[in-house]
């Protein structure tokens, strides 16, 4: 695959899906690497579940890898962040 044939695909996509197009495209740069301090954040959340019932734990990561594309690019469903 040629960047060429990327870019002439890329010219049929809506505009209103480029926003969420060009971040995803970032996730993949090897350049971009979390800083230490964003990974010492991510790590203080270790153990955060430790307190929770196995079920809820269980639909936690349920509904977490049904929504996974919106939540890894930052947008929460409405019916999540109102549950």
């Amino acid at each position: 695959m040629t960047l060429s044939t990327i870019m002439k695909e890329i010219k049929y996509i809506p505009a209103d899906r480029l926003e969420k197009l060009y971040q995803y495209i970032h996730t993949l740069n090897p350049k971009h690497n979390p800083s230490i301090s964003l990974r010492k954040k991510i790590l203080s959340f270790g153990g955060a579940f430790g307190d929770m019932k196995s079920s809820d734990y269980a639909d936690f990561i349920k509904t977490t890898k049904k929504q996974e594309p919106d939540i890894l690019i930052g947008r929460i469903p409405d019916e999540a962040r109102y549950a």
